[in-house]
């Protein structure tokens, strides 16, 4: 039986012959790269910076990490009131001062002398200063934020590629020693 069915097919094989009704086109092959993903855009990064710098915490929302906009709002907002407030104080103290330059005795910080008004005036110009400068800051860390993170979420992060701690013992001492092992699986 299997002697006969080795012969059909040894038959097929060798009438088998290759018939082509159509002119037979160049077959291209495309290389793909298996290191940059096929959805990278460049200008993903100035996207997010931009809209961080229109809205502080879009390029955030762009970037779709949602937990850092309470983080944006709150550290600007804080700054900011801490700016307003040590303002309104500031010209508390200066009109004060002012006032009692003029003559009048009848202010709220009468219990004061000119030399304490003047060091409220002072501290609270500092800190004035020292709260516009942080707005400033978070409102550009904001904005560097959005753009790192952008270029970050281009990378190729998967399981070929992993940082280990590892912990082994000493051949001489037999103390644990701390290592790290760095794993490119191709």
């Amino acid at each position: 039986m299997y002697k006969g069915i080795s012969i059909v097919i040894l038959f097929l094989f060798l009438t088998n012959a290759s018939v082509f009704a159509q002119a037979k086109k160049d077959a291209f092959v495309t290389v793909k790269d298996t290191l940059k993903p096929n959805n990278i855009d460049p200008l993903t990064p100035a996207k997010a910076a931009f809209y961080s710098a229109i809205l502080p915490g879009l390029g955030q929302a762009y970037n779709k990490k949602y937990w850092k906009i309470p983080l944006v709002y709150g550290a600007i907002g804080t700054s900011l009131y801490f700016y307003i407030d040590s303002n309104k104080k500031y010209h508390q103290y200066r009109d004060a001062y002012k006032r009692r330059l003029e003559g009048y005795t009848d202010d709220n910080y009468s219990y004061l002398d000119d030399s304490r008004l003047i060091t409220g005036q002072k501290f609270y110009q500092r800190n004035r200063d020292l709260s516009a400068l942080f707005v400033v800051a978070f409102y550009a860390l904001n904005i560097i934020d959005a753009n790192v993170d952008a270029a970050l979420l281009q990378f190729n992060v998967d399981e070929n590629l992993s940082l280990k701690p590892t912990v082994y013992p000493n051949d001489v001492t037999f103390r644990p020693n701390v290592g790290l092992t760095i794993n490119y699986n191709f």
